[in-house]
């Protein structure tokens, strides 16, 4: 997770002095079964997307090219991330500071990847309304692989800085606990500040300009009632196409900010104020709630993207009728068996 704590004490001013070095340390039952459940819904419910866009040629789009990104972002979060959050909530690996900060940085590495990926997102559909004549020349699906090449890359560097030094000296107790070791002005001013609200804020100023644009243009072919043609038809209908994709993707970059904000501000509030205190069970539901978006995408593409939501059922009708067959085929070979 993106912030740690001591599960022995609910005081986050406790946060400055390492625990001793002989204490046990139990497991929170209820945040591991939560947190376990969001695991396995990310990584199945993103598998899902991948499998859909694979096997679906109307979804392989520049657009969703970004998505499948953002997807194999979240598999990571639930395959790899969580088990991590849920190690070090005991303070596991001890001893061992290296493999503990980088097990503490593989969230960040995904979610910033994550971060990028909207950010795509976002600038594809930009040039999109903006510049669509250019389009087909600035977003190929070669562009699109190197940008998420990019992306990922600088994902991890970004991910990868507290293990080039930027951490606190690990203490004498040996826990990894992310409070006492990756620095808190790495991940308010660096990553909150530089890394995550600023690509958000060009996110929402985009789509700000992208709304208002289409807006204006439905208007301008509305005015042109009087003398609407087959070609007026098609503008209309491409306008209202262009709104509902803005405003699905815009619902994703939203609920990303609505689950990862609690935590980052917390983490603010733990640099500005280290003698305060911050509850327990307030900062578990930060934890929780930042890890909850990786499994939500998948149920908003549903929701709210015909093509996804058609090929998610095909998918599952799909698996019915597989699973059918090899249903029927054993009982009748267990009917052959037991007649022989």
């Amino acid at each position: 997770s993106l912030l740690q704590t001591e599960n022995f004490s609910t005081p986050s001013s406790t946060t400055s002095s390492s625990p001793p070095a002989d204490l046990v340390i139990s497991p929170n039952l209820a945040y591991m079964v939560a947190e376990l459940f969001i695991a396995f819904l990310s990584a199945v419910g993103n598998l899902l997307v991948c499998a859909a866009v694979g096997l679906n040629r109307k979804l392989r789009t520049v657009t969703n090219y970004f998505l499948v990104s953002l997807a194999v972002a979240d598999i990571c979060v639930g395959a790899i991330a969580i088990p991590c959050a849920i190690l070090t909530d005991v303070g596991l690996p001890r001893h061992n500071l290296y493999l503990c900060l980088l097990m503490l940085s593989v969230l960040i590495m995904f979610t910033q990847s994550s971060i990028f990926s909207l950010l795509a997102v976002a600038v594809e559909r930009y040039v999109a309304i903006f510049m669509p004549f250019r389009y087909h020349v600035l977003m190929t699906s070669r562009n699109a692989v190197l940008v998420i090449f990019a992306t990922w890359l600088l994902a991890f560097l970004i991910g990868l800085v507290p293990l080039m030094g930027w951490h606190k000296t690990p203490p004498e107790s040996g826990y990894c606990f992310f409070v006492f070791v990756v620095d808190m002005t790495y991940m308010v001013y660096f990553n909150f500040f530089a890394c995550v609200l600023t690509p958000l804020v060009i996110m929402f100023l985009i789509y700000a300009q992208i709304f208002v644009m289409v807006k204006r243009q439905a208007r301008r072919i509305a005015c042109e009632q009087s003398c609407r043609g087959e070609r007026q038809a098609r503008a209309a209908a491409s306008m209202r196409r262009e709104m509902k994709t803005a405003t699905s993707l815009f619902l994703v970059l939203f609920l990303f900010t609505i689950c990862w904000i609690p935590l980052h501000i917390i983490n603010c509030f733990l640099l500005l104020c280290p003698r305060c205190s911050v509850p327990l069970e307030l900062l578990l539901t930060a934890i929780i709630l930042s890890h909850a978006n990786s499994a939500v995408n998948p149920f908003l593409y549903a929701y709210t993207m015909t093509t996804f939501r058609d090929t998610f059922k095909a998918i599952f009708m799909c698996w019915r009728t597989v699973g059918g067959r090899e249903a029927s085929n054993w009982a009748g070979r267990d009917d052959r068996e037991g007649a022989g």
